[in-house]
């Protein structure tokens, strides 16, 4: 996914006007910034993602809340609104994807600086370059430990007397994914090399971890995930990893889909290949960042096992 404004020239003008707007509003924010009323540190996620991993980390010391959350909307599609700003300025910590994934943050913060506000960019955390191509960090199994890590020392930072708190609840985080790590394992080890298909690059990562061999064009799922109309070369070899049976499963964005994402999954239900939908954000409620990655696997694995299609979770 684009940023916003990459994707749509108009929300651009729209951020803008919503900045301008609420720039003295957020400036009377900043200016105040401090703890919630209750005495918990305020911290902001972009996606919901980190949203979640704030709240597990700063666990009763932290009033988390995050910008996108809704996985049954459009991510590329999010425009900042005033309140959007009112919420980012306030924050005491905030923790964004980056890699143009969501610009708006670093529009906002710009809009209202303040020296006290901590904000951890995932992209500068792992040492990545602009060029990144593809910006889903948090389907990658080692991004998640670390932004844990560096949550718990910009919490420290903001209440000393809890950092051994902190700390642990960090610790605690990085075990819990060992459910997720060996699932992982198991899957590479029973199904190394499995071909997959996709519409866009969202799951990436994890198919990497997962050593499966996805066999989409990269400039094809490039082009669907910037919105941009794929070759016809591609498309042709796109439709031909289903009715040659190349590929045993294929992975959607769940959260993006357009006639020619469609076409391909009705086209790999004819051809009896199971699809499974990905989402950019994550599933709520019901779910926290562990068990949302657990069962991406274990819906990968059963469309590899069983032919089970998992369209939505």
């Amino acid at each position: 996914m684009r940023s916003v404004a990459a994707k749509h020239p108009a929300a651009a003008l729209l951020l803008a006007v919503a900045v301008a707007l609420a720039a003295t509003i957020v400036t009377a924010c900043a200016s105040a910034i401090g703890a919630s009323s209750s005495g918990k540190i305020v911290a902001v996620g972009a996606e919901n993602q980190y949203a979640d991993v704030l709240q597990q980390v700063g666990g009763k010391y932290v009033q988390a809340s995050a910008i996108m959350s809704n996985p049954n909307t459009d991510p590329h599609t999010f425009e900042a609104s005033a309140a959007v700003a009112r919420q980012v300025g306030s924050a005491q910590l905030i923790v964004q994807n980056g890699v143009g994934y969501d610009n708006f943050m670093t529009t906002i913060e710009n809009a209202a600086p303040n020296s006290g506000r901590k904000v951890i960019d995932v992209q500068q955390l792992l040492g990545l370059p602009d060029s990144t191509p593809n910006p889903h960090l948090w389907y990658a199994p080692t991004t998640m430990p670390k932004v844990a890590d560096a949550i718990a020392g910009d919490l420290a930072a903001l209440q000393p007397s809890h950092a051994a708190y902190f700390k642990a609840n960090a610790k605690a985080f990085t075990a819990s994914l060992k459910t997720l790590t060996s699932a992982i394992a198991s899957f590479k080890a029973a199904y190394p090399g499995a071909p997959v298909a996709t519409t866009e690059p969202v799951a990436d990562y994890l198919l990497t971890a997962l050593g499966a061999d996805n066999l989409t064009p990269w400039t094809f799922r490039a082009d669907i995930m910037n919105g941009v109309d794929p070759s016809p070369q591609n498309v042709a070899a796109e439709r031909a990893l289903f009715t040659q049976h190349k590929v045993k499963v294929l992975l959607y964005n769940q959260q993006v889909t357009d006639s020619l994402t469609e076409s391909f999954i009705t086209l790999a239900k004819q051809n009896n290949i199971p699809v499974v939908g990905v989402y950019e954000t994550m599933p709520v409620p019901g779910y926290d960042y562990q068990t949302w990655m657990l069962t991406e696997v274990q819906d990968l694995r059963k469309a590899v096992t069983d032919k089970v299609s998992t369209e939505h979770l």
